[in-house]
Formats: structure tokens, sequence, C-alpha cells
């Protein structure tokens, strides 16, 4: 299956070209749509030695109280500035400043900017994380056994309205973190896709790839993890669960772990998507096959010449 990229390639590839010492500078004026409903403005509209990009993500408020702004600060530095009208944050790049950077500084940056969405969505699970650390540390010293039924009834669940109708929940506990999608199948061959799909990651868990996380999928019915929340039954809407274990959360794979799970409902509904125009492509050369047979069945319009009986032709 193919891996969706975590950056955005348009950012990296316009900034690449503007922040070029030999390059001249030019007015730009570039609105750059992305997953969820996200909206990136890279313009330089007032001054050309400028470069100011904007982000809008649908669930920015929420981020914020799961400490954005300080993740912000901490990725981007002294790039973050007054966020645009009509985008939560900004960036600011000075030409003058970007070009008496080394060319491996510059290009770290244009990739760090690039991947702008994806620092900004690692807000809660950085949250989740730093909990989950907290909540192992105490469960060691006060020696919790781990078998006993687990009493995390008042532990808060981040919550992520990234789509309309549909969430990310995050739920971090003293043995684990639990990262709950909520998402819509708009037709009933999505969920029957979805199925297969989310099949193929247990069986593949069970086979081969026995350290990934544990996937669950319920149907309707939202996971008990929820049930405090008064999340809603619907008829189209399906919850898919990870269960992150210690070692997916060890520092050296938090990044990683961060970077994979935000995109998982893009990486999912993209390959539904890719797996039905594969099956209409495939029902379509059948068809067309078929209709190639029938055509060489069809037999050739010979005319036969008639006489009457005393041999002359008869006409028609």
């Amino acid at each position: 299956m193919l891996q969706l990229q975590p950056n955005n390639l348009l950012i990296h590839t316009t900034l690449t070209e503007r922040l070029d010492p030999a390059a001249v500078p030019l007015a730009i004026d570039r609105i750059v749509t992305d997953y969820d409903f996200t909206t990136y403005h890279i313009s330089n509209l007032e001054n050309k030695s400028q470069i100011l990009v904007s982000m809008s993500i649908k669930c920015f408020p929420d981020l914020r109280k799961y400490g954005v702004d300080g993740v912000m600060a901490r990725e981007y530095g002294a790039y973050v500035t007054t966020p645009e009208a009509g985008y939560d944050v900004s960036l600011l790049l000075d030409l003058e400043t970007t070009s008496a950077l080394s060319d491996a500084v510059r290009a770290e940056l244009v990739e760090k900017v690039s991947y702008f969405k994806r620092n900004a969505m690692a807000a809660a699970f950085e949250r989740a994380f730093e909990r989950f650390d907290v909540l192992s540390q105490e469960s060691v010293a006060k020696q919790v056994d781990l078998y006993a039924p687990e009493n995390t009834s008042d532990e808060e669940i981040l919550v992520l309205n990234y789509r309309d109708d549909e969430q990310i929940f995050i739920r971090p506990s003293f043995d684990r973190v639990t990262v709950i999608f909520s998402t819509i199948f708009k037709d009933e061959t999505d969920k029957i896709f979805g199925k297969v799909f989310l099949q193929e990651f247990v069986d593949a868990r069970k086979r081969a790839v026995q350290n990934a996380p544990q996937v669950l999928y319920s149907h309707k019915e939202p996971p008990l993890e929820l049930s405090r929340l008064g999340v809603k039954q619907e008829e189209n809407k399906g919850f898919i669960t990870f269960v992150l274990f210690p070692r997916h959360l060890a520092p050296t794979r938090r990044e990683n772990c961060i970077t994979h799970i935000q995109f998982f409902r893009n990486y999912f509904h993209y390959h539904i998507k890719c797996s039905k125009a594969y099956m209409h492509s495939r029902m379509r050369f059948r068809v067309s096959e078929f209709l190639k047979v029938l055509n060489r069945a069809k037999p050739e319009n010979l005319e036969v010449e008639r006489k009457t009986a005393t041999g002359r032709r008869f006409e028609h």
C-alpha cells in the first residue's frame, strides 16, 4: 500500500524556488489546499523580500487547548508572526536572512515548513504521550497491578474535531495510549472496503508485523472508552481504534509514530477510493472485451441472389 507523505509538496517546491539566493524576488500569491479542509496561503504582496506562509486548519481551536502555540514556537521560533486575517497561524520568512544561511540549513528550514500541518497536529499527541509518561511513572511508584481493572474515569480524553462530524479521540493511560478515529462512510460500498482493509491490518499483525499496534473496528457503536463523552450511534459512522503500547511510545519512535498515525484517516479513505477506481477500470475493461466477442459473433450480411421458378431474378 502507498503511504501518503506527511509534508506538503507544493509548499516544499515553492519555498525551494523562492529561497534560492540566486533567484530574483518575485511577487507570489498562492493558495494551497490539503487534506482535512486545511488551507495554506503563500504570499509576499507588500514586500517581495519577505514571504508569509499562513495555515488554516479546522481543529486549530482544539489544538490551542493542547499547547499548539508552544509547539509552533519550539519548531519555528522567530519565524512565527501575527496570524494573517482568516488564518490560524503564520510564518514570516525574510529572504535577506535566509540567504545568509548555508544550503543545508536552508533546506532543513524548507522541509520543516512543509511539515506545517504535521507539527501543528502533533500538539495533541505530544500532550497525550507526556501524560502517559506521568501515569506510567506513578504506576511504577504505586506498584499498580497490570492485570487489575483500570480506573481512569477522571482521565482527560483529548478530542480533535478535524472534519465535519468526524473526530480523533486520544486517551492516555498508565500502560497504553488509545487513539480512536471516527469516520463517515458516505457509500455502502465504502463500508465493505473499509472492513476488508481493517481486517488486513489485523491479519498482518498476526502473520508478520507482531510489533504493530492493535487495531479494532466497530460500526455504529462507539467504543467503551468514549461512553462518558456521549458519542452517539450513527448508521454511516465507523470507529477505528489503535492501541499504542510502550514499545511504540519509546523516545526514539515517538516522532515517527505521531507522523504516521495522525494521517491514518487520509490513508484509509485514499486506498478505499483507489480500490473502487481500480475495480471500475477492470469492469470497464471486461465489458469492452465482452463487446468485442459479441461483435465477432455477429453473422456477416451476405446478399443472396433470389430467383423465381422460371429463372427470373427476384428483386426486393
